[in-house]
């Protein structure tokens, strides 16, 4: 098992608070919570907690592509000139692309009024800073048990071999293995990578580093299985 009791302990805490939110604003915020589960695939409603999108902590009122802790803005959105309201909101959940043209959200759009006034009034309702670790589907990697956290990666051919703190090494296959950093304050401490599962089967996993540089510095390249 690759860290995955605790990737459900997540999602359990936010199955818990969907159904603690309340009503809001014209919406049902409790229904809203259940959609943002897909949301939360790429944002985050913690302050400063960025995941492929920015976080949506304080929305309200907030100019689009403005949010500084977020680099990755399109230059359509950042030309945009709108200000994140209701109507904005509705209209952006709608139809992405038919509001900014050219912008990176890959979202095509939620047709149901309804059930963009439920997401709206979640965004509402919300509490600030609500399940940093919940909202991207992953715990604190400093918190990884010892058959997650990675102390030896060995390359041989078309295979990986990864040693974790329980003294188990595991062979990937070298497509199955994708390499990743997580500098936010949830991402591994420096030089502790962390094996995280990507697949059902088991067969597809990532290794999270706390920096860029410390991925060609971890592994060793030789075929003598003696060795870490």
């Amino acid at each position: 098992m690759i860290f995955r009791k605790a990737i459900w302990i997540s999602f359990a805490a936010a199955s818990a608070l969907s159904a603690s939110v309340a009503r809001a604003d014209g919406g049902d915020a409790s229904r809203g919570a259940q959609l943002f589960r897909v949301c939360a695939a790429c944002h985050s409603l913690a302050p400063g907690r960025n995941l492929t999108g920015p976080s949506l902590a304080g929305v309200f009122g907030r100019k689009a592509g403005t949010l500084e802790s977020f680099l990755r803005y399109s230059p359509a959105l950042k030309r945009s000139n709108i200000t994140w309201d209701e109507g904005t909101l509705d209209a952006w959940l709608r139809d992405p692309q038919a509001l900014v043209r050219g912008n990176y959200m890959s979202f095509r759009g939620l047709p149901e009024a309804k059930s963009r006034a439920d997401l709206i009034a979640y965004f509402r309702a919300a509490p600030q800073g609500v399940a940093a670790s919940g909202s991207r589907g992953l715990p604190d990697l400093k918190t990884a048990p010892p058959d997650a956290r990675v102390t030896a990666l060995r390359h041989c051919g078309d295979s990986y071999f990864v040693t974790t703190a329980d003294g188990t090494t595991t062979p990937f296959w070298d497509f199955n293995l994708r390499f990743k950093t997580d500098a936010s304050p949830l991402g591994p401490a420096p030089g502790s990578p962390v094996l995280l599962g990507a697949g059902m089967r088991g067969d597809r996993v990532h290794i999270v580093f706390a920096r860029p540089e410390e991925i060609s510095d971890y592994i060793r390249e030789h075929c003598d299985s003696r060795k870490p």
